[in-house]
């Protein structure tokens, strides 16, 4: 018998979650998770990932979104796959504990990828000068669109990570050109805009399949509907309908957060710019939905 007790080198704290080794063996492995309300987690496909994963609620309700709708699980409720054949996203309805068994061993490979995706997002907030928010609310309000706009269980778990990561490309912006308080030269905007594609460039970098996807989205959320955006100048139904989703709602944060050279805007004035960009620098049927959701909120 093993008795186990809480080893720090195994324990990874991070914003909206906690991770625990409590067991490994013969390539096993059984890891104690703790979500915070509104947090989220997720199984996923992969090529060459034949494992068993299973997972028992231990207490607090989670709601499991996936192709066949939303379930909420409770305590001793439990759900399994081998291999895991689609996305099946988690969101903690409380603060939640889970345990998750793995067939085949990932904690370290997980839990260091997952800090370092956290890490490379706070850099660029505290780079950008926001606050330390921005990125989950960027997140969040995207998953709220697209859920109101019908989007499946896979779409919505590939948008939770180009909403987190959307603006990732900004870490190889220079400091004096991103914090610049006065109107920037041509040449420097020109380098401003390329953070698109060097954020689709370090997703893709990762090698993983879910990233690489999400920087395709990350690499069009500065594209307008009228086609006047960048770096491609797409436009209409030619710009992904994730990546006009976190247009809209970047724009909203933006201007409703005060920044270090000007005072953010109140929501309602917001709203109206919204409004009056319909149709021109934002996806109707988008504003629609986020008019949708401000309605019953």
């Amino acid at each position: 018998m093993n008795i186990v007790k809480k080893n720090p080198l195994n324990k990874l704290l991070m914003k909206n979650m906690e991770l625990s080794l409590l067991a490994s063996g013969d390539g096993t492995e059984v890891i104690l998770h703790k979500l915070y309300a509104g947090a989220r987690w997720a199984m996923a496909p992969a090529d060459d990932w034949t494992a068993l994963e299973h997972l028992t609620v231990m207490s607090g309700r989670l709601l499991m979104t996936s192709s066949a709708g939303e379930v909420v699980l409770g305590r001793g409720d439990s759900v399994n796959a081998c291999p895991v054949k689609e996305h099946m996203i988690f969101t903690a309805e409380t603060e939640v504990e889970f345990l998750y068994v793995t067939s085949q061993p990932q904690f370290h490979f997980y839990s260091n990828s997952v800090k370092d995706m956290m890490d490379l997002a706070i850099r660029v907030e505290e780079k950008d000068g926001y606050t330390s928010n921005h990125c989950d609310r960027i997140k969040e309000l995207s998953m709220k669109l697209g859920k109101v706009m019908g989007m499946d269980s896979d779409e919505l778990y590939i948008m939770n990570l180009a909403g987190f990561l959307h603006d990732v490309g900004k870490v190889k912006v220079p400091d004096e050109i991103l914090k610049k308080p006065g109107k920037l030269t041509n040449e420097e905007y020109d380098i401003i805009k390329m953070h698109t594609v060097w954020g689709r460039e370090i997703l893709t970098e990762t090698n993983n399949p879910d990233l690489i996807k999400a920087g395709e989205i990350v690499e069009q959320h500065h594209e307008r509907f009228d086609g006047k955006g960048y770096p491609h100048q797409l436009n209409g139904g030619g710009i992904r309908t994730e990546a006009a989703i976190i247009t809209v709602v970047d724009a909203f944060d933006a201007m409703t957060t005060d920044r270090v050279y000007r005072k953010g805007m109140t929501h309602d004035e917001a709203f109206e710019e919204l409004a009056r960009n319909k149709g021109t620098m934002f996806h109707p049927d988008v504003i629609d939905a986020f008019f949708s959701i401000l309605k019953e909120s």
